[in-house]
């Protein structure tokens, strides 16, 4: 599987370029430890939550992600995401400028400005990466993905931290920051490499009017072009 990392690299997870390390999640969450939910509120916020995105169509919300590895974070990201059911993606960076993943659907083209390159891939080839993320385009199922749930506050919000049933995938855990409107604010995900990759989202606008050619990649002039798509069947 080719992967589209957060920080630019040519091998990239850039869907939900995932996070989080089990060590670093110990000082992340060493200041207030995690506690179980009562099971009727946790079930009902998770529920509430699955809702709130798997019944939008369109979505549209201002991200920054920062990747850390061995302890040293890279320099945060910035831009907007667009999103449409079924997924479609725009992740449309101002830092660094010119950086741009879209999908259609079917195919990702990931464009890295610095190197003048594009690269091409199924959805599919990224499809366990995209779990993380899930709630970004309306495929939400805590219980199909999830074994095991932790909660800690942070002031009037709650992390929800979740332990996948598979052992298979790229991440460990995962840990949500919602409110009582169920609007999920950050995403944090703890990878099996012990990388982490946090994703904060703001200015969530759900439903939105978005062109159609906003999901049709658009090779720039003189780009490289690397087709990993070429030998499926």
């Amino acid at each position: 599987m080719r992967r589209v990392h957060a920080n630019g690299a040519s091998n990239v997870n850039i869907f939900v370029r995932v996070f989080s390390i089990v060590s670093a999640a110990g000082l992340l969450f060493a200041a207030v430890p995690l506690q179980s939910a009562p099971a009727t509120d946790l079930q009902k916020l998770l529920k509430d939550i699955e809702g709130r995105y798997n019944r939008a169509v369109t979505l549209q919300l201002t991200f920054s992600e920062v990747y850390t590895f061995q302890g040293r974070p890279h320099t945060a990201e910035r831009g907007e995401l667009f999103l449409r059911k079924p997924g479609r993606m725009r992740w449309q960076y101002t830092k660094p400028v010119g950086k741009l993943l879209v999908s259609d659907g079917k195919d990702v083209y990931y464009y890295n400005a610095d190197s003048n390159r594009v690269e091409r891939m199924r959805v599919k080839d990224a499809e366990d990466m995209r779990a993380p993320l899930a709630f970004l385009v309306g495929r939400l199922d805590f219980d199909r993905d999830f074994r095991e749930y932790k909660t800690r506050p942070e002031g009037d919000k709650i992390w929800v931290t979740c332990i996948p049933k598979s052992e298979k995938l790229p991440y460990s855990e995962v840990a949500f920051l919602t409110s009582a409107s169920a609007r999920i604010e950050r995403v944090r995900v703890v990878g099996q490499d012990r990388s982490i990759t946090d994703f904060e989202f703001s200015g969530e606008q759900v439903n939105p009017t978005l062109a159609d050619q906003i999901f049709r990649f658009q090779m720039p002039p003189g780009a490289e072009y690397i087709d990993s798509t070429k030998g499926d069947h």
